[in-house]
């Protein structure tokens, strides 16, 4: 599904970052940019649209109402496998997946539906909160929790929140590789923050891997449809008898063999960074 306009030229941006090894840097282009003014406008007016209890209501029923829509219609193009892993999750966890579509925490979302029947809670860049259009109206009337850079909000407001959600049982999403590289298949090493906070807070790692299928269905003059596959795989617990950087790191690295390992069963192949025209799933480009 195409979700903000052309995209060669962040293709290019994804080849350019490969090279230059740097597998966190942004590919999108025209997202918005936020000086200290335009962080603190967009987390007030966040904060403003929660605090009409009755308008907020209606308004996160339509946001939801939509999504859960969607996800009907893309139902049949998404598959969920390895829910059997999830048997043993009794609290609280912190969920992590590729990040590849503005709206690719459907994947991860479903898999939460249908083993907790619980929604998910998103942890996304306060940026997003300036994105335009129904994508911006969307991401500020779900469970979204938003990040940003700054200290006092980090350890005030962000980290608070989490550790309640957390304590409730519910399940937040946290995307390690942090910025979205347009339907690019391979899984890429990710930032520390999840599995600090895992460690910080004593909850597990629900790692997941979506996998995507090109259809021979035209999407548009770029693209073909693809199909998903949420893949589930095995939860990671921090060590109690390790430290939380310690527990962060190698969590990390488990997190992302296993990601590396999913995507070699499912595509039949070698992880590899050199770019091919067949990293970006439907493109119809070369």
């Amino acid at each position: 599904m195409l979700i903000g306009g052309p995209k060669k030229k962040v293709i290019q941006n994804i080849k350019k970052n490969l090279e230059k090894g740097d597998f966190n840097a942004k590919a999108e282009i025209g997202d918005p940019v936020f000086s200290d003014e335009d962080r603190k406008k967009a987390l007030k007016r966040f904060k403003r649209i929660r605090l009409n209890p009755v308008g907020y209501f209606f308004r996160s029923e339509f946001a939801y109402l939509f999504v859960d829509g969607l996800a009907h219609r893309l139902n049949k193009a998404i598959k969920v496998e390895g829910l059997e892993n999830l048997k043993k999750v009794k609290t609280g966890a912190i969920v992590t997946s590729n990040h590849f579509n503005p709206l690719d925490s459907m994947m991860p979302r479903k898999v939460i539906k249908k083993a907790f029947h619980k929604n998910i809670y998103i942890v996304s860049q306060d940026t997003n909160l300036a994105m335009p259009g129904f994508i911006g109206y969307l991401i500020n009337h779900l469970n979204i929790l938003p990040i940003c850079p700054g200290a006092v909000y980090m350890a005030k407001t962000f980290k608070p929140k989490l550790q309640k959600l957390l304590s409730k049982g519910e399940y937040v999403l946290i995307y390690p590789e942090e910025e979205m590289w347009f339907n690019y298949r391979k899984p890429r090493p990710g930032k520390s923050g999840a599995y600090r906070f895992a460690a910080e807070y004593n909850v597990p790692v629900i790692s997941c891997f979506t996998e995507m299928v090109d259809t021979e269905k035209v999407d548009n003059a770029e693209f073909y449809n693809v199909d998903y596959v949420a893949h589930v795989l095995k939860p990671i617990y921090p060590d109690p008898k390790k430290s939380v950087k310690e527990n962060a790191k190698e969590m990390a690295e488990k997190d992302y063999a296993q990601r590396v390992e999913a995507y070699e069963k499912a595509y039949g192949k070698k992880l590899s960074y050199n770019f091919h025209p067949d990293d970006i799933a439907g493109w119809r480009g070369n």
